[in-house]
């Protein structure tokens, strides 16, 4: 996830594939099997290179993947809670039609 990351960061940027590998040092190549995924465990120096350029901290690049899953998780399970709420449902309402579907 990685190289998502740093391709989303690159075209929010508006930045080539070309012109961040040019301006941070890094062969188009490399840097486009990261954004690829081909590379999964870049060098910290490649990384730092990277996000320089960027104007990210390194930290953005690399968070941990599990916490995006449980984030993006914790999203879904918050529009449910509000769609069932939307829709009259009470807490217990909802509990019981979970139930039968278990």
């Amino acid at each position: 996830m990685i190289g998502k990351r740093i391709q989303q960061y690159r075209k929010q940027r508006r930045l080539s594939l070309n012109e961040l590998a040019f301006r941070a040092g890094v062969a188009k190549s490399y840097l486009s099997s990261i954004e690829r995924n081909i590379q999964r465990n870049p060098s910290i120096e490649i990384l730092i290179k990277v996000a320089t350029v960027l104007g990210v901290e390194i930290e953005a690049l690399i968070r941990d993947e599990a916490s995006d899953e449980t984030d993006a998780l914790e999203r879904e399970w918050i529009q449910f809670a509000r769609e069932v709420r939307n829709a009259g449902y009470s807490v217990e309402e909802a509990r019981s039609c979970i139930a039968l579907h278990k």
